[in-house]
């Protein structure tokens, strides 16, 4: 599609979408009163919730780190969209049809991401057909079957085929209108020997991944046993989708899509290590089951989880890893100790006795056995510890002091010091030492730990001067309750002594026929940052905001702002000569009294109505 997106279909998409359904699917979203909701910012690491979301005017910001604006610029900024992307994708969920304009200037890139998502959708459809067909498929659905894996199940996941054809997809996807650049791009085709393009995959069951939308945006593919019995053949038993524009793999997490509102209401997830082993626990009744595609679990994937879950030192849940009993299985254990530190909420660690996958498991014992192996899980800090251990002899004096020294850094560790001496007695028993001593050696290890030092104040604006707090409630008010500010054009303009509470008062009354924060956007990010703050931070009121309270912060302001033009009045007078200029004189002098009268007015009136 060519040319730009009308404004009158921008606006729409923008007014219609609610903002809170959007963040709702990144973030956990707490309510927080006056149409306000809160939680954990999906655009930097926190421990408590700065995250606010005006739902009643469609805007968000963060405290924390001014990331704000309305879901237009959310979803840009956390999808990493263009402007146009993002309206398309909007336009999408709520059923609304873009209309064009014809452009003089460049054209729109002839990929874009609405369509990268498209041709893996259709190539899902695809995919899952030809897993129902006769021939080689046959063994795509005895793989399932082996696994536990019925047709429902295969459904529910949208399972699908690759057949053994060189260019199958890409013959579908070209009759369905793709180009070769959207279907190269989305890394379902690739160029083969003889320069012409071929399906990137072939003879492999498929499993689409989805981002937390639901988008389908790649596919993880495994070999058949067939292509695994033939000793030519080199290409690996897993093929993940390749980096593209639409698939980040360290920013996925597949079965996401399907778990993500249970991990929000019993705030718990299950991180297990393929796609079989989610099917199997989601199947079996643990539906907070999540896997990596293809990686090893990261950053990205815990700043994901963090903010289903709102984890912050002011709640509590839980996030549950299950590893493999091998080597490799403790070694991911450890890397995901250290991955806790970055939790606020406590980790934990279920591993089957025999070593069983949740897949193994079910298979063998059943959906009851995979949801007894979640409900046994133990802290990963004692499954860490107890790993360390195990690889010391604690029969003789050598072996427990060894494993104290390399066990000791990992209490050291534990965020919750209140954790710390619980774990102190635990190693002592289990290693057969004295408690003083385990405490010693852990108190040595912390002591070489420091803490940073805390960032320098932003400005040295003292914003909470009651003067200036004053003037930031009554530019929230009017922003977020227009309908209840009667007086605004009263207000004098010399009320707002901050520059930028100034400007953005001049915003408002410039009668703006587009979004005031594109315009604030286009004068200074901080700006626009200050803006998106006032269009959600709570008013500074209990309970419902009135026409009473705002009519007394409003006569408040005028008050004060009456009061700094009666001082600077009155240092005219003094520098002005009653008998040399006695007619400037009186027009002064006349014009301070009719404004000590209405200062007056305005501060019985304030007092009257509220107290501010």
């Amino acid at each position: 599609m060519s040319g730009l997106i009308r404004n009158e279909d921008v606006a729409y998409v923008r007014e219609n979408t609610q903002i809170d359904a959007v963040i709702g699917e990144y973030v956990q979203l707490k309510h927080a009163g006056g149409g306000q909701k809160k939680g954990l910012c999906p655009f930097h690491d926190e421990k408590s919730p700065s995250f606010n979301v005006n739902t009643t005017k469609g805007f968000f910001h963060c405290f924390g780190c001014g990331a704000g604006g309305d879901v237009i610029a959310f979803v840009m900024k956390l999808d990493h969209l263009s402007f146009t992307e993002a309206i398309e994708r909007l336009a999408d969920k709520i059923g609304y049809q873009l209309q064009y304009e014809e452009s003089s200037g460049p054209s729109r890139p002839t990929v874009n991401k609405s369509r990268l998502i498209a041709a893996n959708t259709a190539a899902m459809e695809f995919y899952c057909a030809e897993l129902n067909q006769a021939g080689a498929a046959q063994a795509g659905r005895e793989f399932l079957q082996k696994r536990g894996f019925d047709k429902a199940a295969a459904e529910k996941f949208s399972v699908g085929f690759a057949p053994d054809q060189w260019d199958a997809l890409y013959k579908h996807l070209k009759s369905a209108g793709f180009t070769d650049e959207e279907m190269n791009t989305a890394g379902l085709i690739k160029e083969g020997s003889r320069g012409s393009y071929i399906d990137r995959y072939r003879n492999r069951l498929i499993w689409p991944v989805r981002n937390i939308s639901g988008d389908v945006v790649g596919f993880g593919a495994r070999k058949m046993a067939s292509d695994e019995a033939n000793p030519n053949d080199q290409s690996p038993k897993y093929l993940n989708t390749s980096e593209t524009p639409v698939y980040k793999k360290s920013q996925l997490l597949y079965g996401l899509d399907l778990a993500k509102k249970e991990i929000m209401n019993k705030r718990q997830v299950v991180v297990v290590e393929g796609y079989t082993d989610v099917m199997a626990a989601q199947l079996a009744g643990v539906t907070t089951a999540v896997a990596t595609c293809g990686t090893a679990f990261g950053d990205d994937h815990i700043k994901v989880i963090r903010n289903l879950l709102m984890d912050s030192d002011a709640f509590s849940g839980e996030v549950i890893f299950t590893f493999d009993g091998d080597a490799a299985g403790q070694k991911a254990a450890l890397k995901a100790f250290d991955d806790d530190q970055k939790f606020a909420t406590q980790t934990f660690v279920a591993i089957a006795p025999d070593g069983m996958d949740p897949c193994e498991l079910r298979m063998a014992q059943g959906d009851q056995a995979v949801r007894d192996l979640v409900a046994r899980r133990i802290p990963l800090f004692e499954f860490a510890m107890r790993v360390v251990i195990s690889k010391y002899d604690l029969n003789n004096p050598e072996g427990r002091v060894s494993a104290l020294n390399q066990v000791a850094p990992l209490v050291g560790k534990i965020k919750d010091a209140s954790l710390r001496p619980e774990y102190v007695k635990s190693i002592a028993g289990w290693l057969g030492l004295e408690i003083e001593i385990v405490n010693a050696a852990v108190k040595k290890v912390a002591g070489k730990s420091h803490t940073p030092l805390p960032e320098a104040p932003p400005s040295n604006v003292n914003l909470k001067d009651p003067i200036l707090l004053l003037e930031r409630e009554v530019l929230k008010v009017r922003l977020q309750f227009p309908e209840l500010v009667l007086e605004w054009n009263e207000i004098e303009q010399s009320a707002f002594s901050y520059p930028p509470y100034q400007f953005i008062r001049e915003l408002i009354d410039s009668n703006l026929t587009t979004s005031i924060l594109d315009v604030a956007s286009a004068a200074s990010p901080e700006v626009a940052s200050l803006l998106s703050e006032l269009l959600v931070e709570p008013v500074r009121i209990d309970g419902e905001v009135s026409e009473r309270y705002v009519g007394a912060i409003i006569s408040r302001i005028r008050e004060v702002a009456l009061s700094r033009q009666i001082a600077e009045l009155k240092s005219t007078l003094q520098r002005v000569n009653p008998v040399d200029e006695a007619e400037r004189y009186g027009t002064l002098f006349a014009e301070m009294v009719a404004m000590e009268r209405l200062r007056q007015e305005q501060k019985v009136r304030a007092l009257g109505e509220s107290s501010v």
